[in-house]
């Protein structure tokens, strides 16, 4: 494996997303039943339903510790880059129905570094992926 620029700087902000989003993961599990109570009380002036904020408040912080487990050990990179996008996506829906738009504007910045991840997948050299598919190579190599 060569090393390239490309390959670095896709290596460490694949990295630092994925110990942000572990970090969100990581600080709101703890406190599991607080943090979805308080996403139910701040989106009391949105038409979504109370039990529907509630669930994903529930499954939220698993979704981020997941997404950056998986990110930072560069594990199904690509699938886990488009589960980011669509978190977010639906983290911009939620701040658009009680107009919170100073978040969706941090969240644009996290959706443009989830299509950065997506579209130079191809950079993702130093990853358990590369690891993966060098593997089932040199197997198949074998049986031939």
């Amino acid at each position: 494996m060569t090393t390239n620029n490309s390959s670095v700087a896709y290596a460490l902000l694949r990295a630092a997303m994925g110990v942000n989003m572990l970090g969100h993961g990581l600080a709101r599990i703890p406190k599991l039943g607080a943090f979805s109570d308080n996403m139910v009380t701040n989106f009391q002036k949105s038409w979504l339903p109370s039990f529907s904020i509630k669930i994903f408040g529930m499954a939220l912080p698993f979704a981020e510790f997941l997404i950056g487990l998986l990110l930072i050990t560069g594990l199904f990179t690509y699938r886990t880059s488009v589960a980011g996008a669509i978190l977010i996506i639906l983290l911009l829906f939620g701040s658009s129905t009680i107009e919170n738009w100073e978040a969706m504007g941090i969240q644009m910045i996290y959706a443009l570094l989830f299509y950065q991840l997506i579209t130079q997948v191809n950079n993702n050299s130093y990853a358990a992926d590369h690891l993966f598919k060098n593997k089932i190579r040199q197997n198949e190599s074998n049986r031939i």
